[in-house]
């Protein structure tokens, strides 16, 4: 899919991605509110996906017209290829100066995303047995975690955000896309 254009005017400040089972009505919902009542127009998809979906043409556009994605990384976000898609998308509008990703790890060692141990190591195994025939998207999946976990992020505790807002409203006010 064809990336889209960095312009001036974007329709989101923030893209939220996230593994719904882990964080919808938890951390991910708070920092939404957060978000929200500070006026920052943030995207969530409020819709449930079933198993095995693509990443939508609408979810693509609502990417790609955000200035800044927050990834919250939780226990099961590489358990979702869905998920994993979203995160490579993100990551590839990032390489190419569209947004700025902040991760956010949630209850999750960013080591293990890095090396892929633990849930994040379990989870790629069983995509592997998956997605035998598209080893090419395997490896886009495992290089996007190395390099999300590689950026600076922020930990997310015990269910609330520990996301500075006054962090977040400083990037917005000087985050822009190279021309």
């Amino acid at each position: 899919m064809a990336m889209g254009s960095c312009s001036s005017s974007f329709t989101y400040d923030v893209f939220l991605s996230f593994r719904g089972e882990d964080t919808r009505h938890g951390v991910t919902g708070h920092l939404y509110k957060a978000l929200h009542d500070r006026g920052i127009y943030t995207f969530i998809d409020d819709e449930e996906l079933q198993r095995g979906e693509e990443i939508t043409p609408a979810l693509v556009k609502a990417i790609e017209e955000s200035r800044i994605a927050i990834t919250v990384l939780s226990i099961n976000y590489a358990s979702s290829s869905f998920c994993l898609d979203e995160l490579d998308y993100i990551l590839g509008c990032f390489n190419k100066k569209y947004m700025l990703v902040l991760p956010d790890f949630f209850k999750v060692d960013s080591s293990d995303v890095i090396h892929q141990k633990g849930s994040y190591g379990e989870a790629l195994a069983k995509h592997e047995e998956r997605f035998n025939h598209n080893m090419e998207k395997l490896k886009n999946w495992k290089k996007a975690l190395h390099q999300v976990a590689n950026l600076s992020g922020f930990h997310l505790k015990h269910g609330y955000p520990t996301l500075p807002i006054s962090y977040l409203n400083f990037c917005l006010i000087n985050f822009h896309c190279d021309s």
